[in-house]
């Protein structure tokens, strides 16, 4: 049974090597559509207009942010979020006090669920700020995480 583990894995891994070689797998080409002036962005309403094209969003009590109240290690602040719109076509998630401060952006497709989960940073203790894009207009929510420096509640 080993064995023939080993040989679909090689197959596998040729097949893959082959289609690089050949140019049908480019990196590249993923990458191209990662929205990098929005993240480079220095504040929420720039980083929302470069994002979504707009600033203005609207706040909703449909979507549900999952995130600590106390954040003991501000490097690596757990966030989770769902929404219950209709036709949801991407999640972004900020830090209000950061430096830059989109975190995160997730375009999902037409039968996703509207629902991510991911670890952020954040330099000190501020608003996480969950936006939704839905039947082409933009919703909001907010939750205040605390930032403690090693959990020691300072």
């Amino acid at each position: 049974m080993q064995r023939r583990t080993f040989l679909k894995g090689s197959l596998a891994g040729t097949a893959v090597a082959v289609a690089v070689g050949a140019g049908l797998l480019t990196p590249r080409a993923v990458l191209a559509a990662w929205p990098k002036s929005a993240f480079k962005a220095k504040k929420i309403d720039d980083a929302l207009a470069k994002l979504f094209g707009t600033a203005d969003n609207t706040p909703s009590d449909k979507i549900a942010i999952k995130a600590p109240d106390i954040a003991e290690n501000g490097a690596v602040v757990p966030v989770s979020v769902k929404a219950s719109l209709d036709g949801v076509e991407s999640i972004a998630i900020l830090a209000a006090k950061n430096a830059n401060p989109l975190t995160s952006s997730f375009s999902l497709g037409a039968n996703a669920l509207p629902q991510v989960s991911t670890r952020i940073k954040m330099g000190k203790t501020s608003d996480v700020i969950a936006v939704v894009k839905a039947g082409g207009k933009v919703y909001s929510a907010r939750k205040n995480v605390k930032v403690t420096i090693g959990g020691c509640g300072g």
